[in-house]
């Protein structure tokens, strides 16, 4: 019987066993079960109801294989969420097969949409490369479609350690804090409608963030400044 050894050579340590970290499923169902777990903390964090999210949250990849298998359907892997605010107010989550996205393709992704006009939105995540009619057919979709390579999704951004908090403001919030200052929006500091955290919150042009930097590390004392994008 082959021996197991230890992190630093040797046997019967008590220590963990090198083998045993090794990741010996797919790759596929990894990347997919990563990028599933932060849509859902995505969804969640943009004010959505996720049907059983602490089940979501708390699936291990062991899990998620046993659930999904090695090589997911994508159809299973769908979501959909109402908005905490108003809850008829939905938003999906689709995936897309590991294939180069065509027009051809897009056209019957978005096929499989139904009850358009109870829809906010469509989260599209791609697998693999989509051309630039794939594109077009996206944006001129009757629902927008945000569309997430699956390498933008397999860690959550905002949970870095150094990331500072964002805080997105309400309307209300956001004519308080322009009449405060005397300022206009566009007189703001920008963050860009592509930007990473932007397009984690879903924010559209206009919108003003809260951004918090807590104290420690590079910054030593605790700072806040507010963001237009645009």
């Amino acid at each position: 019987m082959e021996e197991c050894i230890g992190m630093n050579g040797g046997g019967g340590s008590g220590e963990p066993c090198i083998a045993s970290m090794v990741d010996y499923g797919s790759v596929e169902s990894k990347r997919l079960y990563m990028a599933r777990r932060t849509v859902v903390e995505m969804l969640i964090d943009r004010g959505y109801m996720v049907a059983n999210a602490e089940v979501e949250l708390s699936r291990t990849l062991s899990d998620f294989r046993a659930v999904f298998g090695e090589k997911p359907e994508v159809d299973q892997l769908r979501l959909i969420a109402g908005r905490a605010s108003n809850p008829s107010r939905k938003i999906l989550v689709l995936f897309s097969e590991n294939i180069e996205i065509r027009k051809k393709n897009m056209v019957y992704l978005l096929s499989q949409i139904m009850n358009k006009e109870m829809l906010d939105k469509v989260i599209l995540i791609l697998q693999n490369k989509m051309n630039s009619y794939a594109r077009k057919v996206a944006d001129e979709h009757s629902v927008k479609v945000e569309i997430f390579p699956i390498s933008d999704l397999l860690v959550n951004i905002t949970k870095h350690v150094h990331m500072p908090k964002h805080e997105i403001l309400t309307a209300e919030e956001k004519l308080q804090l322009l009449k405060k200052y005397a300022v206009e929006s566009k007189q703001l500091p920008i963050m860009l409608e592509n930007d990473a955290i932007s397009r984690y919150y879903g924010l559209v042009k206009g919108q003003i963030v809260k951004v918090s930097y807590g104290g420690g590390g590079v910054i030593p004392d605790a700072m806040v400044t507010y963001r237009c994008v645009g």
